[in-house]
């Protein structure tokens, strides 16, 4: 490794296609500024979805913020649970982590849909005491964050040793790796794939807000809605002044992160970060032939620290951790922070969308800010649209996140994207039903007593929530309004009219 260079692995290990500048006037439904996993995302869903858009980045395609990643994914947010609940009370606390979670099985449902292969693969997240100071929880303290994150609705559990570090720490299951520039070249593919302009090299000039167009190389791009995902937004149509303001709200840091490879099986699996301030997290992930780790720490504000002595404490850290590693990359990366630990992710102005603030969890809440624009493009209710509205002051914290989201169902929601019930048909036994993952989708899967199975799509002809198995009755059943079906998938009761559909084996 050059010590004099930084070099991500993530850049280094996978290049992307290039575009072209902006070279004429285009109408498109939606402008996207900004080519990073939040853009790009938002591109891929909005093509999909049949609208016209045109995405523009100043340089190339997630080459900045998301090529300088460490790629953790998880919906566990760097503010602790208990002082979300704080701040927010236990409804909105578990809407954001449930937020965190629709993302990542987001992330996993396009990975299966497109045939991209980028490693993704479901993992447990650690957060423990640190290996080689105090941190800011005691054991008790752990507990108790996992208790509370275990009454909220999330697999979590303290363990007495996190593996790797043998410290105390809790284990949160369905956290998540994959190689974020093998997703988005994929993303790219199908977003060119279904009509979608690509431009790089492409500044964004000068935004009118009526007719709304974006000016950049001397060209215009009109359009109806604007999407700013620019990391650290842009102004856009806002006032000046508001944007100032806007600004003064966000807190950016630098983060850095070293990376090598090790011999298979040297170590678990997994994302691990520890309880100190700042936070080192590791990432270990197999690869065509060695093992990747890649550890990150050392955050400070922005033009405030030593570079090179961040690196070489993270490198010592990172030899110290894992003796056999063999360093190659280091690169640093900025987060954006907000005052109440919530990213802003909603309107900015009309018809324009803003997404900043993700701190540690870029990964995370970048998709999912890219779902939330698609949903505002579309004039979609989003249950999370206050909870992450760029302009909130307070929030209630009497919330019933279950009644007032019926019309985007929590349970469509949270049932979608929920891990199955198992991912064999060895783990049904006769007479039981359970959903399954087969093959990449949900199956509604029901042995019967002589052992035949019968497989029926999971999800309810009315509505499109995910069915539940009633055991006492032997039925599937639609906990959203109440539709119910035999084990054969026959309709019992509406408001469904259509019987669940079988599956081929």
């Amino acid at each position: 490794m050059n010590h004099g260079e930084t070099n991500p692995y993530w850049i280094d290990t996978q290049s992307l296609p290039r575009f072209p500048a902006l070279d004429r006037d285009l109408t498109v439904d939606v402008v996207v500024v900004g080519g990073g996993i939040t853009g790009i995302t938002a591109a891929y869903l909005l093509t999909q979805a049949g609208r016209s858009v045109a995405l523009i980045d100043r340089r190339q395609l997630a080459s900045v913020d998301t090529g300088h990643t460490t790629a953790h994914v998880t919906f566990v947010t760097d503010t602790r649970l208990s002082d979300l609940v704080k701040t927010f009370g236990r409804d909105h606390a578990r809407a954001a982590w449930d937020a965190g979670r629709a993302a990542l099985w987001q992330i996993q449902s396009i990975a299966a849909d497109e045939g991209i292969d980028c490693g993704f693969e479901w993992v447990s997240g650690y957060l423990h005491a640190p290996a080689d100071a105090e941190g800011d929880m005691s054991a008790a303290d752990l507990q108790a964050e996992a208790a509370l994150a275990a009454e909220l609705g999330f697999d979590a559990r303290f363990v007495d040793q996190v593996p790797l570090v043998n410290r105390a720490g809790v284990e949160f299951s369905d956290q998540a790796l994959f190689h974020p520039r093998q997703y988005l070249r994929g993303l790219l593919d199908a977003i060119v794939r279904n009509g979608g302009h690509v431009f790089e090299d492409t500044n964004e000039d000068e935004v009118q807000a009526d007719p709304m167009r974006v000016t950049a190389r001397g060209h215009r791009l009109s359009c109806g809605y604007l999407v700013l995902a620019t990391h650290d937004p842009l102004a856009g149509v806002s006032r000046m002044a508001a944007a100032t303001l806007f600004q003064t709200k966000l807190a950016l840091y630098t983060s850095y992160a070293v990376s090598g490879t090790l011999l298979p099986g040297q170590v678990p699996g997994g994302s691990f970060w520890d309880t100190k301030d700042p936070y080192d997290y590791l990432r270990v992930h197999g690869a065509p032939t060695r093992d990747v780790a890649i550890l990150g720490g050392e955050d400070h504000k922005t033009g405030q620290g030593d570079p090179a002595a961040c690196f070489a404490r993270l490198e010592q850290r990172a030899r110290a951790l894992l003796p056999e590693i063999e360093l190659t990359h280091r690169w640093s990366g900025q987060v954006v922070e907000t005052p109440d630990g919530l990213p802003y992710i909603g309107e900015s102005a009309e018809r324009q969308f803003v997404a900043t603030g993700f701190a540690g969890n870029g990964m995370t809440f970048g998709t999912l800010a890219g779902m939330m624009a698609a949903d505002a493009v579309a004039g979609r209710a989003n249950p999370w649209r206050d909870l992450f509205d760029p302009g909130r002051k307070t929030l209630s914290t009497v919330w019933d996140y279950l009644r007032e989201n019926t019309d985007y169902p929590y349970y469509m929601v949270r049932d979608l994207f929920a891990k199955p019930e198992g991912r064999s048909l060895r783990a049904l036994k006769r007479g039981e039903g359970k959903i399954l993952e087969l093959a990449g989708t949900k199956v509604a899967a029901y042995r019967d007593a002589a052992g035949t199975v019968t497989r029926l799509s999971a999800i309810c002809t009315h509505m499109g929530c995910t069915v539940g198995w009633n055991a006492a009755e032997r039925t599937w059943d639609c906990p959203c309004h109440g539709s119910r079906f035999e084990a054969t998938g026959k309709v019992i009761s509406g408001p469904a009219e259509t019987p669940l559909e079988g599956i081929e084996p």
